[in-house]
């Protein structure tokens, strides 16, 4: 495949998904849930019920910036999430619960992402010195390097699919087995969760795409 082609795909393909998440989130933002139970409802039954009534949910500014943090075991959900008594509301909040699940249980592909997270993070910052230092004084070779950076993010991103998949199962499960909404609002959920890992798959097909770009670029210099 034509390198321009590869490169315009990896461009549209994360385009496309933003697209429809940012469509669909807006759409069920403004679909009231039946039980009236704001994001931070949601996320502290689930919780509770648990065994984590001691992990603290906590509001932060943004659009779509919710997400679980391991380090400090806790629960951030975005001021819309956080307040909203809505069906996007419920889907993110029970979602990031479903990661909180997942770390107390010691769900594999978690701890390899956690396992994995500081050397890629170290391996891309390494990285990205010697690509700045390749531009200044050609030291390295700049398609070895980006090629490098590729294969370490894309490395991280395939072990976070698993991790997001199932924390979006857990989600609806979750909203079914509390009654936190009825079955049509968990339709609306599913729509929004689906959206939501549509993200990832695009990231990772992005990466995979532009790997296959530099390669091509290195095997056509040699």
């Amino acid at each position: 495949m034509d390198n321009i082609v590869l490169f315009l795909l990896a461009l549209v393909l994360p385009l496309i998904a933003s697209l429809n998440i940012n469509m669909t989130y807006k759409k069920y933002k403004k679909v009231k849930n039946g039980k009236k139970l704001t994001g931070f409802d949601v996320a502290r039954k689930i919780l509770d019920e648990n065994g984590l009534n001691n992990m603290y949910i906590v509001e932060v500014p943004g659009n779509l910036t919710d997400h679980y943090d391991p380090k400090q075991k806790v629960v951030r959900l975005s001021s819309e999430i956080f307040h909203g008594e809505t069906v996007a509301a419920a889907a993110v909040a029970a979602h990031e619960c479903g990661h909180a699940i997942q770390d107390k249980e010691g769900y594999t592909w978690m701890k390899i992402r956690s396992a994995i997270y500081p050397i890629v993070n170290f391996g891309t910052s390494i990285a990205y010195i010697l690509f700045f230092i390749s531009v200044l004084l050609q030291f390295v070779d700049l398609l070895l390097v980006g090629i490098t950076i590729i294969v370490l993010g894309l490395a991280f991103q395939i072990v976070t699919l698993p991790v997001e998949f199932d924390a979006s199962k857990r989600a609806l499960t979750l909203l079914k087995k509390y009654n936190l909404v009825t079955e049509g609002e968990r339709a609306g959920s599913k729509k929004v969760l689906t959206a939501a890992a549509l993200t990832y798959v695009a990231a990772v097909l992005s990466s995979l795409l532009d790997l296959i770009r530099l390669l091509n670029a290195y095997n056509d210099r040699n």
